[in-house]
């Protein structure tokens, strides 16, 4: 048997009556660390064991907790029992604890826990809040290898293993990319021991205590009841339900695509503006329309936010061989292009939906100019294309001499319409890409141009229509040198 002990988080005092007596009853005890607090004051007739040395063999924490999982059931196997001691409780928290438990049942070993005070009653303690009212409890190690942390900023959050300021300095870099540099944020030293403190700082600061030690731990209070993606689908949840909002109910993924271009729309226009404060309250009205679409085949059975989620985070760890894959990385943005192709075309070989041609998976409802685009540098990619850029220089120009010799507005309109596309592949040769991007800063120009010349015509306190062709062609150059 493998008898596993939990120490509590600091003072004998924390020691349950069931730990003491069979730590008292044991010859030898092994320790996963010897630095906790009530070891001194365990009964000298113990022979403790620590794995303290092993900690400073391996690099990674991991390897450190296999390798006293192994020895414990070496050991077990060896003498038939052993006594296995750990701080705090042996289920928070303690990862050779559980990689035991895993070895135990593959080998059929009877495991004992012996259950201790964690380090988390203590905690809640000196900070005040109830365990119950959502509180989120985390491995700061585990949160530091993360870009972006797993933590639902609408609820507190308590983050163990914050045991140097190296670790410190790791986690605040990955927390900041949710909570404000400023956030106010709490140490908590020592919890369970004599002279436990909190210490409270700004986020921005925590790497900066000088009391960091094995102990200590951080508390991130709610960022706020509305801050978080889960916070946002329950609202929407509750507009979609019947004592929402009577509109929201009668909405439907065809009633909704106006408002979806628009608001799309709406975000491009703040990109243009270089407006940071606009940027983010459009984004906001963009993402409404797609967890509406969501809530929409939640109620209809279609799928859920889970499934969305699960096909974008398999579909970007797919599309990133040289990042999250087996690919060696690279900076050659054509190699990233070539690495991005080969998985699409991967993925549309397995897809069930098997298209009928190359052009297909280019959205119809875009706005024209963009799938011209997209139509002309599909068909370059297997040879469809001109030689070089006089071909299509001389095509353009053949097509404009057929619009201009048509002989019916019909006909002509066709003919510039022909002149449009090869104007796209003339585009695309020229190294632009997004011709609608172009397009739209030609109409800005044109809108800040004509905008001067009203201005010029109100100054004059009179109509446009009152002002001959020359003289608003003269305001035109005006806005031109001026450089609008």
């Amino acid at each position: 048997m493998i008898t596993i002990v939990g120490l509590g988080p600091g003072s004998i005092d924390h020691l349950t009556r069931r730990a003491w007596d069979k730590l008292q009853g044991a010859e030898t005890v092994f320790l996963r660390t010897a630095r906790h607090p009530c070891v001194s004051q365990l009964p000298p007739t113990i022979n403790c064991v620590s794995f303290d040395a092993v900690y400073q063999t391996f690099e990674r924490f991991e390897d450190v907790y296999a390798e006293i999982a192994e020895r414990i059931l070496a050991a077990a196997r060896r003498d038939g029992r052993v006594v296995y001691a750990v701080p705090g409780d042996p289920l928070v928290g303690e990862a050779s604890v559980a990689r035991i438990l895993e070895l135990a049942r593959a080998e059929a070993l009877e495991v004992e826990i012996i259950h201790g005070l964690s380090f988390i009653e203590p905690c809640l303690s000196l900070i005040g809040h109830d365990a119950l009212d959502g509180l989120q409890i985390l491995d700061a190690l585990s949160v530091a290898e993360h870009y972006h942390p797993p933590i639902n900023p609408a609820l507190p959050a308590l983050l163990a293993q914050v045991y140097s300021r190296d670790v410190a300095s790791s986690l605040k870099l990955t927390l900041m990319n949710q909570y404000p540099d400023e956030f106010q944020v709490s140490l908590v030293h020592g919890a369970g021991e004599a002279d436990a403190r909190v210490e409270s700082l700004r986020l921005f600061e925590i790497d900066r205590s000088s009391a960091i030690g094995i102990t200590t731990s951080l508390y991130l209070p709610a960022l706020g009841e509305l801050t978080s993606f889960e916070s946002l689908q329950n609202i929407i949840a509750h507009l979609r339900s019947p004592e929402g909002c009577p509109w929201d109910r009668e909405q439907t993924h065809q009633s909704l695509r106006p408002f979806l271009i628009e608001e799309a729309y709406e975000v491009l226009d703040t990109l243009d503006a270089d407006d940071p404060d606009a940027l983010y309250q459009e984004l906001g009205d963009l993402l409404l329309q797609i967890l509406l679409h969501t809530q929409i085949a939640i109620d209809e059975g279609e799928f859920y936010m889970s499934d969305l989620l699960r096909h974008l985070n398999e579909k970007m760890l797919r599309r990133h061989p040289h990042v999250f894959g087996d690919v060696a990385p690279t900076s050659d943005l054509a190699q990233l292009s070539r690495i991005w192709n080969e998985v699409k075309a991967a993925e549309k070989a397995d897809d069930a939906r098997q298209s009928d041609s190359m052009l297909d998976g280019v959205a119809k409802g875009a706005p024209a100019l963009f799938v011209a685009q997209r139509y002309s540098a599909r068909a370059a990619k297997v040879g469809f294309d001109w030689p070089d850029i006089a071909g299509v220089e001389a095509k353009f120009h053949e097509e404009l001499a057929e619009a201009l010799a048509a002989e019916t507005a019909e006909e002509r309109a066709n003919e510039l319409g022909d002149v449009l596309f090869v104007t796209v592949n003339w585009l695309r040769w020229l190294g632009v890409d997004d011709p609608e991007s172009l397009l739209r800063g030609i109409n800005a120009k044109f809108y800040r141009r004509f905008k001067h010349v009203e201005s010029q015509a109100a100054s004059a306190g009179k109509p446009l229509s009152d002002f001959s062709l020359d003289e608003l062609e003269r305001w035109w150059q005006d806005a031109k040198r001026l450089g609008l």
